[in-house]
């Protein structure tokens, strides 16, 4: 009998694209089947948080809410170095951070990760906190803060290349900040799995995404289609910095240093009230 597929939920963005494809494509030998479906990042925050899918790319911020029910993988997420949500604002928008006071504020899903980044910069930079936070699809906050909808956006993805063709400027970058505060890599996106497969199955997937990175690597050119169908019409010089970027040594094996990335920000978070607790045992 042939093996009931997982059912596995990850973003279109180029790096997940870029990750996933040799899996999605069958293109492992020996590894699980996988049913794809693409969702947007706050799209699969709300599937796993009701439980639904087995492997799932979700905002490190959301695991507090899930890890009942899901276990962190140690591979395929995005976390790393200089690749920070950005505050952006248009000229002649507020001249440094405490100019946001009692300004409006544009940011992507609630349990982001660059939100929660953002919430914690913005306690320790602007004085009275921000006013209105509006919460909109990503791809939709450049043109929000362009046109003069908000004061100001955060925006994650492909706009740290392309905020500039906007007219706006960077006013902040929440990687700077967690770097320059913790010292640690900055955590994006994990991949987690359902435990109620087993631990077996849990390191088969591991494995098998772990594998899907690899291949990506020494084959970049096979995933080039896959990668630009999805790509909701970005430049491909765009999409190729966005995998540099987003995909890296932390991709294929989180480690010591990933793991503590993680619990940094998630202790902090919990710290503030922001997230709820999480035991180290969770990770």
């Amino acid at each position: 009998m042939a093996e009931e597929p997982f059912s596995v939920y990850y973003s279109p963005c180029p790096n997940d694209t870029f990750v996933f494809h040799a899996w999605a494509h069958g293109l492992l030998p020996g590894a699980p089947p996988a049913d794809v479906t693409l969702a947007d990042i706050d799209i699969t925050n709300d599937l796993a948080a009701r439980g639904t899918g087995d492997v799932l790319k979700i905002s490190y911020a959301a695991l507090p809410w899930v890890l009942d029910d899901y276990a962190l993988l140690p591979c395929g997420g995005a976390l790393g170095r200089g690749c920070g949500p950005l505050v952006l604002t248009r000229e002649p928008g507020p001249v440094d951070a405490a100019g946001l006071a009692g300004k409006t504020v544009a940011v992507p899903g609630e349990r982001s990760t660059a939100y929660l980044l953002f919430r914690l910069w913005a306690a320790a930079h602007v004085p009275g906190g921000v006013g209105e936070v509006r919460v909109m699809p990503f791809n939709a906050i450049m043109p929000a803060v362009r046109d003069g909808q908000v004061d100001a956006g955060l925006v994650i993805h492909e706009a740290r290349f392309t905020y500039r063709d906007c007219g706006l400027r960077q006013l902040a970058d929440m990687g700077e900040f967690w770097e320059g505060s913790t010292g640690h890599p900055i955590p994006l996106g994990a991949i987690v799995a359902r435990r109620g497969l087993g631990e077996a199955r849990l390191k088969a997937i591991a494995e098998t995404i772990r594998a899907s990175v690899r291949a990506a690597w020494s084959d970049p050119a096979a995933s080039r289609a896959y990668v630009l169908e999805h790509a909701q019409e970005m430049d491909p010089a765009v999409a190729r910095s966005h995998i540099d970027l987003y995909v890296n040594d932390f991709t294929a094996e989180l480690g010591q240093a990933g793991h503590a990335a993680v619990r940094e920000l998630l202790d902090r978070a919990a710290a503030e009230g922001l997230v709820p607790p999480v035991s180290p045992a969770a990770l």
